[in-house]
């Protein structure tokens, strides 16, 4: 590998970081550490927003299940897009008005401050057993892949792992202890073109090397002789993600993540002003589109070029081996800064979340409600340091027999559904009380581990039953069911004590809230877009 490239790249980073943040005191005070001081303009939140959400997982993961499957696996990116429009048009307007730092800021303005507790207390949960560790170990088992680090290094896979784990988090728990969200922005966007340019970069070069050098006659080969694998709506048996999920949980786990999930949402909350902030979530939605020709496409090749060679249970071994086949040796350092890169910026990010929803949601209603600025920054930076060794400590631990990928969506599923009703519940009705926020919080996370982990066999069976079918009933079905349920659940307990009090915003707005002018429009262009992808990719 080109070591070069990769530490050359990773400098650059670093180096632009800090020239975008020396001269703003970010541990000064708390909005800016937590929300770069509302300064973010819209290239920062759409290069955030992008690097956020993708990372190795996604690289390694979906070119596996497009490999394995079909393309039918990029609606975890096309229907993305239709979430961010959401956001863009409903939720963010609502969350800048009333100057959030967090989401569960929202509910202790809604409800009480033992609810905004609850909900923070789920985020953390959530972020501390699945998003982080399991990043990290994606990102750690991806680079082992990609580059054999262990070969280059003369250890083993077992000692790379845990190398590349400990200074991955290392790393990004630089950015985001001593950075702050400003540093971590401007970084991702950094990342974000390197990313976008490296992954695009491996389709090309692998579809001219189907086409003799020519990756127009390249693709033309490959969708010719593998065209039942373009089918997005296809929905064999087995499918990682059968086409019936996306009116069901897909809806659910798209809707929570990007229009409620403080992780992403984070970047948003900090717009210098609504049309900043609607530019760049709308930016990051186009970005979205173009997801399956790096996240999807490569998967398909590899299945034309390795079919014979590569079996469908090693479908994890599918994007490494594209890369090995086509990438010159001269950027290979460079590629694996980008993606050490995207795993970096996914970690920082969360953890930069996880500090806030900490030290306002948690430490400061409960132990200190009248800290100081420097109080609140102090403790979101150690719980980022706890929750950074915590996560390079278990990372290397977690078994890997099983879907990674699999396990961080599933783990997901058990609190999404239930917040995202209760976040719902909290915006759009008059009625709905605090008490029954708090017993959907609780119940239904509960629920969906009973549903889905700990009486999922003999459940199966009964639902496989009822429907006549020996297709396992996909956990994003239970994810909807749940989200359901806790809806009921919250409307019950509401009709029982009902919420009667006056819940309108007085103060004035901290950013300005003049619209985009053009949000309406753009946001049209990609619902067509992503509508057009499914009629024209339907077979």
């Amino acid at each position: 590998m080109n070591w070069l490239g990769f530490f050359g790249f990773t400098a650059l980073v670093a180096v632009i970081a800090w020239r975008g943040t020396r001269n703003h005191a970010v541990g000064a005070t708390a909005e800016g550490y937590f929300l770069a001081g509302r300064s973010l303009g819209a290239l920062f939140i759409a290069g955030s927003l992008m690097l956020t959400n993708l990372s190795t997982e996604h690289l390694i993961g979906l070119n596996g299940d497009a490999f394995q499957h079909t393309i039918a696996v990029t609606a975890w990116e096309t229907t993305a897009a239709l979430a961010m429009v959401l956001t863009a048009l409903v939720f963010l307007p609502i969350y800048l008005r009333r100057g959030l730092t967090t989401i569960p800021e929202f509910l202790d303005q809604r409800f009480d401050s033992s609810t905004r507790v609850i909900m923070s207390a789920l985020f953390l949960l959530s972020y501390a057993v699945a998003i982080l560790p399991v990043v990290l170990l994606f990102g750690a088992s991806g680079m082992e892949s990609l580059f054999s680090v262990s070969d280059v290094l003369g250890i083993s896979e077992s000692q790379a792992r845990w190398l590349l784990v400990w200074c991955i988090g290392g790393l990004g728990s630089l950015y985001a202890i001593f950075g702050g969200l400003r540093a971590i922005a401007i970084s991702d966007t950094v990342n974000g073109v390197g990313f976008l340019l490296a992954s695009l970069l491996i389709p090309v070069l692998a579809l001219m090397a189907v086409g003799d050098g020519n990756p127009l006659d390249g693709l033309k080969t490959v969708y010719t002789e593998e065209k039942p694998k373009f089918d997005i709506t296809g929905d064999e048996p087995g499918s990682f993600l059968p086409f019936g999920v996306l009116f069901t949980g897909m809806i659910v786990n798209q809707v929570f993540f990007w229009c409620v999930n403080q992780s992403i949402l984070q970047r948003a909350l900090g717009a210098k002003s609504l049309a900043a902030g609607q530019q760049g979530v709308l930016l990051a939605a186009m970005f979205k589109l173009l997801g399956p020709l790096v996240v999807v496409l490569p998967g398909v090749i590899a299945w034309h070029m390795f079919q014979g060679e590569l079996q469908r249970s090693d479908y994890l071994q599918a994007y490494p081996m594209l890369v090995a086949e086509v990438l010159p040796p001269a950027l290979a350092g460079l590629f694996a800064a980008v993606m050490v890169g995207a795993v970096l910026s996914t970690f920082n990010s969360v953890l930069n979340s996880a500090a806030t929803l900490f030290s306002h949601g948690i430490w400061q209603p409960l132990f200190r409600r009248d800290a100081t600025d420097r109080q609140r920054v102090s403790a979101g930076r150690w719980c980022s340091i706890v929750l950074a060794l915590a996560a390079m400590v278990t990372a290397p631990r977690i078994d890997t027999s099983g879907s990674l990928y699999n396990y961080l969506q599933q783990i997901n599923a058990t609190f999404f559904g239930p917040m995202l009703a209760v976040i719902l519940a909290a915006l759009f009705t008059r009625r709905a009380s605090a008490l029954a926020a708090k017993t959907a919080l609780v119940v239904g996370p509960v629920l969906f581990y009973l549903i889905n982990f700990v009486y999922r066999e003999p459940l199966q069976a009964v639902v496989q039953g009822w429907f006549g079918t020996t297709e396992p009933i996909h956990f994003l079905h239970w994810l909807a069911v749940v989200f359901g349920f806790t809806v009921i659940l919250i409307a019950g307990v509401s009709a029982w004590r009902p919420d009667t009090r006056d819940h309108s915003v007085t103060a004035p707005a901290p950013v300005d809230m003049t619209p985009w002018r053009m949000a309406r429009p753009a946001s049209a262009v990609i619902v067509l877009a992503t509508l057009a992808t499914y009629i024209l990719l339907a077979q």
